[in-house]
Formats: C-alpha cells, structure tokens, sequence
C-alpha cells in the first residue's frame, strides 16, 4: 500500500481545512496513549519540540502522552505547518477546489484513462462523490478527498488529528501558534506536483479496493506505538518509490526550507521554547528535520517515557 497512507500521515496540512465532521465517538479508551514520535532540539539556552502529528485520528486516541502534556506547557509558543488562523480562513475549500478545476486539460477527464476512470467512479460512489461531479478536478484533490472520506468511514477524521486537537488546546491557554508555511504555498505545492505522478498515485488507491481501510489501519497502528520502521517502509519508502518527484517536494523540498526557521526559533534565546507539530513523515529518515538538525550540531534527543518503561535496560 503506498498513495493513500503517505497522504494519511504526510499530507501537507490544508488536509485539516477539508469540511468534513469528526469522528464517531467511542466508549473511553482503557489502552494506553499513543507513543509519541517526539524530539527535542536544543541549542545552548533553548529547545525546540519537534511532533510528529498524524492528520487523521479517532477520538479513542486521546488522552495524549504526558510526554506531549509537559512539551505543550514548556514551550511558550507552538508552530504548526499551517497557521490555526489560516485553517478558519472559510474561503480555503473554495482556493482548493479553484485550483483544482483551473485547468480542465488537467482533470480527471482528461488525465484519466477510461477504464481507470469507471473504476475511479465506482470508487467515489462508494464514498458518497458525486462521480460526475468530480471529473472536473485535477488528481491530487480528488486523490485528498477520497483519503479523507476513507478515513472517516474508519472513525478518522481531520478534526481529532493531533495538529487540530493542539491548536485548540493552544487557544485555550492563550499559547501563540503559527505556521510554517501559507495556505498558498500549500496549494501551490500540491498542484505542481507531476500529472503522471498524481495518476499513479490515485490509481494506486484505487487498485488497494477494499483492502484500504485494513491498510490505513496498520498506519494509525504504526503511528500510535511510534513503530518508526513500518512507519518509513509505508511512507517515506514507498513514496519516494512511486511517486518521487511528488516526494521530493511534498517532504524533502519543505524539511530543507523548514531548517532555516526552525534554527531562528532556536536562537529567540533562553525563555523561548517552542512545540512544533507537523506530519510525522517530516521527521523521519536522512532527510527528515531531526537528521537534517542532528547534522546541524544541534543537540536533539528522543522524548518517550513508553519507550523507556518498555527497555530498561
């Protein structure tokens, strides 16, 4: 499996401003909290939280760590990939959808073989698309659309994600909370990804048929007990596979610009931590920020109480 979970975990942010509901809820959970993918950057006088979030969750995911609980009170400000502000911006889904459908010579009409095409239908239908509706959209949203419908009808959704759930708790306390990059950059990010790539990623969601749901699943599984290796093999590996240019730009393009800010954020001075939260793909391998930092001098460090408890020695 390769398209539908790297959207799953990776997907750049604006996947949060999709408007679909949360989801359903659950008896109390008596398994223990996610272990959390979390580091911590330091410099001489300060540190920086680095999170690696998953953008769809289920409210059986919460509570979260208290390894996550004492990151969030230490830190005097948080830095998400996309500001909260800009997420409540009700005009995004309309910039979504504008993109998507500015080119026609690049929607699914066109792009789109007619056998995958009525395959694709069935597959929307399925979800509750309008089939029809969607030929007019360009691969990569309808590729997001149908990740975020999967996820719900298995019980995730954008609004318990981890990055939703922390903006709000940052709200709460009055903690300041801004993003790495612009709605616009996002999009633009998105649609410039290669045509070939973005077919081969849809139909790779497509050919998965009902074996999906299991699949994303085994991610959330992945993610929750923080189990780095199967995390890379059906992310990072898998799409840097794929679809490679498409992962050059999603991951590796967007870690090597996050760099420069992230060492600003370090040099605020002593007093100024900050918890940074962005899809956990982002952290992970040579090219993820926790290598990039590490390889910087920087001092970094794995926070995990679970981690410990489980190897004492």
């Amino acid at each position: 499996m390769r398209a539908m979970p790297r959207y799953a975990l990776a997907l750049i942010g604006l996947l949060l401003a999709l408007p679909v509901a949360g989801s359903t809820p659950v008896a109390p959970s008596a398994s223990a909290p996610p272990v959390p993918l979390l580091w911590k950057v330091s410099d001489a006088d300060n540190s920086l939280y680095l999170l690696g979030s998953f953008h769809l969750l289920a409210k059986s995911d919460y509570p979260l760590s208290t390894d996550i609980d004492r990151a969030f009170d230490d830190a005097e400000s948080l830095v998400f990939e996309v500001a909260p502000d800009d997420l409540e911006n009700p005009a995004i889904t309309g910039m979504m959808m504008g993109l998507a459908k500015s080119d026609p010579t690049s929607s699914i009409d066109h792009t789109l073989s007619p056998d995958l095409k009525a395959q694709l239908d069935v597959r929307m239908r399925g979800l509750g698309l309008p089939a029809e509706q969607m030929h007019a959209f360009e691969p990569w949203f309808v590729d997001t659309m149908l990740v975020t419908l999967l996820g719900q009808r298995a019980g995730y959704a954008p609004d318990d994600g981890l990055d939703r759930q922390l903006m709000a708790r940052a709200k709460a306390a009055g903690k300041p909370a801004t993003g790495l990059e612009t709605v616009q950059e996002q999009l633009s990010t998105l649609d410039g990804t290669p045509m070939a790539e973005q077919v081969a990623s849809l139909k790779e969601f497509i050919d998965e048929g009902d074996a999906a749901p299991a699949k994303l699943d085994e991610l959330h599984k992945a993610w929750r007990e923080a189990d780095i290796p199967t995390l890379e093999r059906m992310t990072r590996e898998e799409m840097a596979e794929l679809t490679p240019v498409t992962y050059q730009r999603l991951n590796v393009d967007r870690n090597r610009a996050w760099i420069p800010r992230f060492e600003a954020m370090l040099a605020q001075g002593k007093g100024h931590d900050v918890l940074v939260v962005v899809g956990a793909l982002h952290l992970l391998g040579d090219d993820g920020v926790v290598a990039l930092l590490r390889a910087k001098g920087y001092r970094v460090e794995r926070i995990c109480t679970a981690c410990a408890s489980a190897n004492p020695h």
